[in-house]
Formats: C-alpha cells, sequence, structure tokens
C-alpha cells in the first residue's frame, strides 16, 4: 500500500495548500486592500485575484485529478465526466466574473485596458480555456461523437488541459507581482512590507499547489485502474460491490480468479 500512502500525502498537501492559498488572498484583499464591493472602485478590483485563485487555480486543479480522488472509484465514468466538466465550467465563469471586475474598474479610474503582458497572457489563457471546455463537452459529453475521435483528441485535450494550468499560475504570479508594485508606495514594495511578504508566500504556495497537482497528475502508476490493481489483495477486490465491474473485462481484459465473468470496479481514468 506504499502507492496509496503516497498518494494519500500528495492529496492532502495539495489540499491543504490550495486551501491556504484562498485564505492568504482574503487576508490580503480584505485587510490590506480595501475588502471586496461590486462598485467600479478598487474594492471591486479585489475580486479578480479572489477568484482567479479560488476559481482558475484551486478549482482547475481539482477538475484536474477528479478522476484519481478514492472517493470517486466507484463512480460510473459518465458522472466522472460530469462532475469534471462542472468543476471546470465552474472555475470559467469565475475567471470571467474576475475580468468583468478588472475593465469595470480600469474604465472607472480611466485605466487602459489590455496593455500589459499579464492582460494578453491572462485573456489569452481565459480565451483558450473557454476553447478546451466547448471541445471537451463536445467530444466526450456528446453520445453521438466517434470513439476514434475521443482517443485520438485525448492526449491533446490532457496536454493542452496541463498547460493551460500551468500558464494560469504563471500568469497570477505576474499579476500579482504587478499590483504590489503599483500599489504599494510607502514602504514600498522593494522594502519588503507585511502586505509584500504574505503576498510572496501566496505566490510560493500557488506554485507548490501546481506543482503537487501536475504530479498527481502524470504519474501513470495513480490511473485509477492500476492504482486499484496494484493497491489492493484479492480478499478486498472480493469485497467490491457487483454493480461497478460492469465494464471493466471488456476494456481491460483481465480474468478474475473468483468467478466467470469478471466482478470488479468500474473504474473511469
Amino acid at each position: 500500500m506504499e502507492g496509496l500512502w503516497l498518494f494519500s500525502v500528495a492529496l492532502s498537501a495539495a489540499g491543504a495548500i490550495g486551501f491556504i492559498c484562498i485564505i492568504l488572498v482574503l487576508r490580503w484583499v480584505l485587510y490590506f486592500r480595501k475588502g471586496l464591493a461590486w462598485d467600479g472602485g478598487a474594492a471591486e478590483f479585489n475580486w479578480h485575484p479572489v477568484l482567479i485563485v479560488t476559481g482558475f487555480i484551486f478549482l482547475q486543479g481539482i477538475a484536474i485529478i477528479v478522476y484519481r480522488l478514492p472517493w470517486t472509484w466507484q463512480c460510473s465514468k459518465k458522472m466522472m465526466k460530469f462532475i469534471h466538466a462542472a468543476l471546470n465550467l465552474v472555475a470559467f465563469i469565475f475567471a470571467v466574473i474576475s475580468m468583468v471586475a478588472v475593465f469595470d474598474f480600469h474604465n472607472a479610474a480611466n485605466i487602459p485596458n489590455m496593455y500589459s503582458l499579464h492582460s494578453w497572457l491572462g485573456l489569452t489563457a481565459v480565451i483558450l480555456y473557454c476553447l478546451q471546455l466547448v471541445l471537451g463537452v463536445g467530444i466526450y459529453l456528446i453520445p453521438a461523437t466517434p470513439v476514434s475521435w475521443r482517443a485520438a483528441f485525448m492526449p491533446l485535450h490532457v496536454y493542452s488541459g496541463l498547460l493551460l494550468f500551468t500558464s494560469v499560475i504563471a500568469v497570477a504570479l505576474m499579476g500579482i507581482t504587478e499590483k504590489l508594485i503599483f500599489a504599494l508606495d510607502n514602504p514600498k514594495y522593494k522594502d519588503s512590507p507585511p502586505e509584500a511578504i504574505l503576498v510572496n508566500a501566496l505566490g510560493v504556495l500557488l506554485v507548490l499547489f501546481g506543482a503537487l497537482i501536475l504530479w498527481i497528475a502524470t504519474r501513470a502508476s495513480w490511473k485509477r485502474e492500476i492504482f486499484m490493481q496494484s493497491n489492493f489483495n484479492m480478499n478486498q477486490i472480493n469485497r467490491i460491490p457487483v454493480t461497478y465491474i460492469n465494464d471493466f473485462q471488456t476494456r481491460y481484459h483481465i480474468i478474475h480468479p473468483r468467478r466467470e465473468p469478471l466482478t470488479f470496479c468500474t473504474i473511469c481514468k
């Protein structure tokens, strides 16, 4: 069970760091940056970092690894697809709202829009994320889509998802650094006031969260079907309900020693 123990540690660490990131970004905007509001002022802008960290980073990260969470091992493949798509949709909605908050604030303060590298890359990430979401729903949730199309698109779907997740974290780091440089005047960012230390710590934790999500998502031995075979002995397998085993034999051609047909849990990904 060593693999399961290591997986549990990585998953727990990712979850804990993700929640700490949300707490830190809320602490930043509520204590140092005039709170939250929707009035066209600086408090409306503060929704931007909160929604990006909460939705576009944390929820997107959970969506990436949701297939590998132990409490989903007994869910059907179709159900897991809907959960994966729903989490990504919520993350996308959070990102769109966060961008609306920025444009409202800039327009009210007569600040030009889309002039920085952060804004260019951020808008690009949102557009590509929307495209990824639409293609994913069209190919994997519409029953009429040919299986061959799904298989051919899967490597690109996985790669682009991980690339977008990594890019969003990088763009977020650019954004919080840019905000500190613009907002801190006396003392300045270079003087390392408490706000700068807090936000720098947030940035470090965002990188750690991203690294853990990527590690969990890219370890082939932690795929659900491999995990179930390698981490559960035959007595444990025999106790798995028969209602979860219908398609495993068809997809993996494994012969169960206890009975025919194979009794094993349905596994998604």
